[in-house]
């Protein structure tokens, strides 16, 4: 991984530089989860936590302590600073994003979720490097947002879709290669599945979403009007891979259950084959990986395969 950091950054080592697009894009990490992506070659991560204290001392990055507490010490989580996102804006190795988070943000509640989206990029990108694939830690985007304005959600939060992230991962086959797209989302068992159905929905109808032309346009062919949203973003409609995770394997099958159900009750969602979703947990995806058995489809038998799920019909 290299880095392009304007030279406000230069006096970072090399490591401060692949560190600063990382916190960017990804809002709040781990001491830990730095660890696996950045340094995993070495035990522990010594020099991982002196390059993050100088990022802190220069004003580039700051950190709060872990409100989940575990066993063993306060763990750290860090985050850039308006000066440091500055520079990564100036940079445009990321995409810039409108939301940057602060301490306040940092310390709250969402710290669990924004973790678990981490985690679950990680056990991606841990594995692609594994098996010789290619999906590294600016691989995944988080909430990106995509806009849903048909006939039935004009108005309100419903027109906007905004997954918990979109992953971007290469598979290396002796056939060749293969660019795979996910929409990532990271149930962690505290919302309603009734809510968590009715995102699937938001999804299929994404899927098939065709923009109005803009009001006194006559020739809307030629403006790209007619065809599907996804078309200007994606080379084929992403894979919705749901990933649930804080609970135990007991109520986590339940919800799978459950997803699956209220899937076969939705017209919306049967009558979008272009859509491809499956279900899996956190857990199967790390320790397993992407290409073992561990998803079940949304929709049809319940029969495990991996997170290639069926080849989308629209392309």
């Amino acid at each position: 991984m290299t880095s392009t950091l304007s030279p406000a950054a230069t006096s970072l080592p090399r490591l401060g530089q692949e560190l600063l697009p990382i916190l960017y894009q990804h809002r709040l990490v781990a001491t830990g989860q730095l660890h696996r992506m950045l340094t995993p070659h070495v035990q522990r991560p010594v020099y991982l936590r002196r390059v993050l204290n100088q990022m802190r001392d220069q004003g580039l990055a700051d950190c709060t302590t872990r409100r989940a507490g575990r066993m063993g010490g306060a763990e750290l989580l860090w985050f850039v600073t308006p000066r440091g996102a500055d520079i990564v804006e100036a940079s445009r190795e990321v995409t810039s994003r409108a939301y940057r988070i602060n301490p306040e943000t940092a310390a709250s509640q969402l710290q669990e979720h924004t973790l678990a989206v981490v985690e679950t990029g990680l056990a991606f990108s841990t594995w692609a490097q594994a098996l010789g694939d290619e999906c590294g830690p600016l691989d995944w985007d988080p909430e990106l947002v995509h806009r849903v304005r048909d006939g039935e959600n004009r108005l309100g939060d419903d027109a906007l879709l905004i997954p918990d992230a979109v992953l971007r991962y290469t598979r290396t086959t002796p056939t060749g290669r293969r660019l795979l797209t996910y929409f990532l989302e990271i149930d962690r068992s505290t919302m309603q599945v009734a809510r968590l159905g009715r995102k699937l929905t938001s999804y299929a109808r994404y899927a098939t979403y065709v923009p109005a032309p803009p009001p006194g346009r006559r020739f809307a062919a030629a403006t790209g009007a007619g065809r599907e949203a996804w078309r200007d973003r994606y080379p084929a409609v992403p894979r919705l891979l749901v990933v649930l995770t804080g609970a135990s394997e007991t109520v986590l099958r339940s919800r799978t259950e459950d997803l699956r159900a209220l899937a076969a009750a939705d017209a919306r969602v049967r009558r979008t084959p272009q859509l491809a979703v499956g279900i899996t947990t956190l857990d199967q995806l790390t320790s397993q990986g992407p290409f073992a058995p561990i998803v079940t489809p949304l929709l049809g038998e319940p029969t495990p395969g991996d997170v290639l799920l069926s080849t989308p019909s629209a392309s």
